[in-house]
């Protein structure tokens, strides 16, 4: 008859796969603890006012705004701009707070004089955001 004598096994990690795990960990909680905003409309199923508003940011705001971005160029990026819970001024996003900011300019952003077809068309825009 044979005895098996069972030693006691100890499992040993290397210390640096301590170190290269938590921050994984750490990451792989963050990412799944942020939210994403909602997609863009597809520019195919945009309205005409939505294409002729998107030519008027073009012309007056993309030099200082990402449209489908939140990372900053000269401006806030504005993408889900309408569908978030506040401005980056804290203030809601509702239209009128829009106009208001971009005819009357804000801090480091100057106004922006539009005619009222082209706020219009703008505002339409930036819903598709």
């Amino acid at each position: 008859m044979t005895l098996y004598h069972q030693s006691q096994m100890s499992i040993r990690f290397p210390s640096h796969s301590l170190a290269v795990s938590l921050p994984l960990l750490g990451l792989a909680l963050a990412v799944a603890g942020c939210r994403s905003l909602p997609a863009s409309k597809p520019e195919a199923l945009w309205t005409m006012e939505e294409a002729r508003g998107a030519q008027v940011f073009h012309q007056k705001c993309a030099k200082c705004h990402r449209p489908t971005s939140t990372r900053s160029l000269n401006g806030p990026g504005l993408q889900a701009l309408t569908k978030i819970k506040a401005m980056p001024s804290g203030a809601p996003p509702t239209d009128e707070r829009i106009t208001q900011t971009i005819q009357r300019g804000r801090t480091n952003m100057p106004a922006t004089q539009l005619t009222d077809d082209q706020l219009s068309d703008l505002l339409a825009y930036l819903h598709t955001l």
